[in-house]
Formats: structure tokens, C-alpha cells, sequence
């Protein structure tokens, strides 16, 4: 067992030597791989002190200062954590896929936490809430960012900031969407590539967001609510003549926007499949047609009042479940795409919620103690560093781990949460089951 433990310990510092590097420090150089291994290795909890009582029962002081008050700087570490990302499954067939996560929390001095949705749970919640980008190919998904939301409870008291050690240029309230798009900013900043960017409602909803990725150069993907307003694609501005035969000074639409249910209502509806769960193929029925959506300047519009002008040109792609559930995507993907491309890529977005359940259920990323932003921000990038070293493992096994490997699909979770945890828990495990003990379970 003794022997065991070496080897994977042994080729976890080997496969850290260029995160290593970046810390210089000869202590901190020591305390990464003991976080990093204490984080993959057995155990239930993953916070510094049990860790440092399996893996450095002399180091706790030392593992405790490196994750919580060392001076140093994590963003040359994340900036290799994006270079191994993106040999490993970077490339045009990759998506980057937004999203936000909740850490439960008790009490209300941890940084960031306040009673907020969390979508894990499906209600409001006292916790912390961290926007991720996952970098993902076929199956195997990367976590490559995560940083965390600051509600304004927190950014309008600046006594709290001042406690929480929250950096002067962090203190500023940001939306969940406008952090998304400074980490898209940093993720293209060190050459990540990636095909498409995908988003569910939470961040599909925002007009900027969506203009942000479409000034970017980027194709994107997003989920939206049922009632987004849409024009017809061939929607026409026109100047209309006003009272006394004078012609309005400003353009209007000649068409109403309707909601984004209401334009799918008479589309035809065509059953697609597109991937396998445990019960066999994943199926809806789609539909897909170009709308403009309502998202430009707002304009008053006749008896009106304000309203959106047409913006761009855009997939309304519609989705109807067996259960009875619809959901409702926009895309700014090409207008010749077909629409079993179009559902493929909408229905892409299950990588990301299968990375956030690995890394709290099998690393701990929410078993993080302190109260700082630093010592959060830095045991999330080591659990976004130890992810990495297993996907690397498990690519490497599953085809050598070249960079032109296309990772396997072969299995593909269901669309159901637990079919999804049972499912990706076996194909992650081929990278687990060598660095734990033989006694030591997986939950299923």
C-alpha cells in the first residue's frame, strides 16, 4: 500500500513540476503536492487540518499558511493550469461552458457568503457563489476558472471587504455575467481554444452577455427563458407616417416581438437523439428557426411604449422533454447549421455540472474552512489543479494522452442527475481507482 501511495504521489509532483516552478518559494514548492494529494487522497473531509493529519501530520501550520496567508501570486498558476487544459482537450470541437456553483455556508462571516439562489439546490440559500468555465471535449470536462460573486450586501460594506482581505480591485459589484466574460477574456488572453461558448438561462438572459461574446468573435450557445422576446428574421425598419401625414423621425419594426414560446408555437417539431444514457438513446423533440432578437435600444414603439429594437440575427432553438418540460435556447452558430447540430450543441452543457459535482464530492471544493478571498480563491484553483492531474490520467490511459487524442465517448451519462453522477463516476474513476486505497469506495 506503502509502495502504492509513492507511485501516484511520485507522479503527481512529476506532473506538478510546471506549477512548481511558478511558486519559487522552497516551503511552497513542499506544501502544493501535500494539498494537492491530501485533496485527491482518501478521507471525507478535505479541509487543511485533516489533510495535514493523513498526509502532513508535521505540517499543518505550514499547509495552513501556504493556502490561507502565504504571499504569493496564484495567477501564474492558473495561467499553466490553462496551458495543461488546453493541450489536454483544447481545440475547435471544445466548448467552454459557463456556469456558477453553491457552496453552502453557516453564519455569515465566510467572503461572499448571503442568503442567494443556489441552483444546485434549486432554492434560495445561505452560501457562496462561484462563477465557473469549464474547457470540455466529448466527455472529459477541465475546470479552468472559478471566481466568486460578490452580492451587493457585501460590496456596499466596506468594513466587511476590509475583514474578508478582499483585493481593492475585486471590491466593486459585478454581475454573475460581467465576471463571465473577464474569465472568457482571460481564458482567450493565454490562447485557449475553444469552438463555442455555452450558457444556461442565468446568463443567456443578459443582452450584454450575449453582445459581449458576439463583439468577441465568438460562437455561443445560450439558454433563455420562455417569455425572451423575438422579432421574425425578416422583421423591416420602417419610418411610419405620424399624425398630419409627417413621417416619424426614428425607424420602428414593422412586427411585434412576441415571447419565445409563442414563435416556436407552429414550427415543426422533429425527435432527435444525441447521446446514449443508461436507459438506452437521450431523445426530445426540437425545433429550430433565424429570429432577431429583442435586445437593441429601447424605442417607443406606437402605443407601445418602450420597447426593444431588433438586434441580432440568431437560432430560437426550442426543446420538449417526455416529461413535459420545454426549454428555450438562442445561437449565434451559422444559418446553415442543421438542427441536429443545434441540439448537440444546446444539450453540451451536462459537462460542466458533472466537474462541479466531482470536485465538491471527490476533491472538497467546498470543504474550505477559512474566511478570506485569497485562501478560497487559492484552495479552489487546488482543486481545479488536482481535476486536471486526474483527467490527464485518464486520458493517458484511456489513449496516451496526446493532444490530438479525441477523447472517448464511448459512454455517455443521462440526462438525469443521478444517472449523470453514477455514470461519469465510472469513467473518472479509471483515473481514481489507482491513487486510492483498495478499501476505499466511490460513491455511486
Amino acid at each position: 500500500m506503502a509502495r502504492r501511495r509513492l507511485d501516484w504521489t511520485g507522479e503527481l509532483e512529476r506532473w506538478l513540476e510546471p506549477f512548481l516552478a511558478c511558486l519559487g518559494n522552497k516551503t511552497r514548492r513542499r506544501m502544493c503536492p501535500l494539498y494537492v494529494a491530501g485533496l485527491i487522497g482518501p478521507g471525507d473531509r478535505k479541509s487543511v487540518q485533516p489533510m495535514a493529519t493523513r498526509f502532513a501530520p508535521g505540517d499543518y501550520d505550514q499547509l495552513h499558511h501556504f493556502i490561507g496567508a502565504g504571499v504569493w501570486d496564484a495567477a501564474p498558476l492558473e495561467a499553466e493550469l490553462l496551458v495543461q487544459a488546453d493541450r489536454l482537450v483544447g481545440g475547435q470541437t471544445a466548448v467552454l461552458v459557463i456556469d456558477d456553483t453553491a457552496l453552502p455556508k453557516k453564519g455569515s462571516h465566510s467572503v461572499g457568503v448571503a442568503p442567494q439562489y443556489a441552483s444546485a439546490l434549486g432554492k434560495n440559500a445561505n452560501c457562496q457563489t462561484l462563477v465557473s468555465a469549464t474547457l470540455a471535449r466529448g466527455e472529459v470536462p477541465l475546470m479552468i476558472g472559478l471566481r466568486l460573486f460578490l452580492p451587493e450586501s457585501w460590496t456596499s460594506d466596506a468594513a466587511r471587504l476590509r475583514q474578508a482581505r478582499v483585493p481593492a480591485e475585486r471590491q466593486a459589484f459585478r454581475t454573475k455575467p460581467e465576471i463571465a466574460i473577464e474569465e472568457v477574456d482571460r481564458i482567450r488572453g493565454a490562447g485557449v481554444q475553444f469552438g463555442c461558448v455555452l450558457a444556461d438561462a442565468g446568463y443567456g438572459l443578459s443582452a450584454p452577455f450575449r453582445q459581449a461574446l458576439s463583439a468577441r468573435g465568438l460562437r455561443w450557445a445560450v439558454g433563455i427563458p420562455f417569455k425572451q422576446k423575438v422579432y421574425p428574421a425578416d422583421v423591416a425598419l420602417v419610418f411610419p407616417v405620424a399624425g398630419r401625414g409627417r413621417p416619424r423621425k426614428r425607424h420602428i419594426p414593422n412586427s411585434k416581438s412576441v415571447a419565445a414560446e409563442t414563435m416556436l408555437a407552429d414550427a415543426p417539431w422533429r425527435l432527435l437523439t444525441w447521446r446514449r444514457g443508461t436507459k438506452g438513446r437521450l431523445a426530445a423533440r426540437f425545433a429550430a428557426i433565424r429570429v432577431r432578437v429583442a435586445d437593441g435600444p429601447s424605442q417607443r414603439i406606437r402605443d407601445m411604449g418602450a420597447q426593444h429594437m431588433p438586434g441580432e440575427e440568431v437560432w430560437l432553438i426550442g426543446e420538449h422533454r417526455s416529461n413535459g418540460e420545454r426549454k428555450y435556447y438562442l445561437s449565434n452558430l451559422p444559418s446553415d447549421t442543421p438542427l441536429k447540430v443545434l441540439a448537440g450543441t444546446t444539450k453540451a452543457r451536462w459537462v460542466c455540472e458533472q466537474a462541479h459535482q466531482q470536485l465538491k464530492e471527490e476533491l472538497g471544493l467546498d470543504h474550505f474552512e477559512g474566511r478570506s478571498w485569497t485562501g478560497l480563491h487559492r484552495h479552489a484553483l487546488m482543486t481545479m489543479i488536482a481535476y486536471a492531474f486526474l483527467q490527464s490520467r485518464r486520458l493517458k490511459q484511456a489513449g496516451g494522452g496526446k493532444k490530438n487524442h479525441r477523447p472517448s465517448t464511448a459512454t455517455h451519462p443521462s440526462s438525469s442527475p443521478s444517472g449523470n453522477h453514477r455514470l461519469f463516476h465510472r469513467s473518472f474513476d479509471i483515473a481514481m481507482s489507482a491513487l486510492l486505497q483498495p478499501t476505499q469506495s466511490i460513491s455511486q
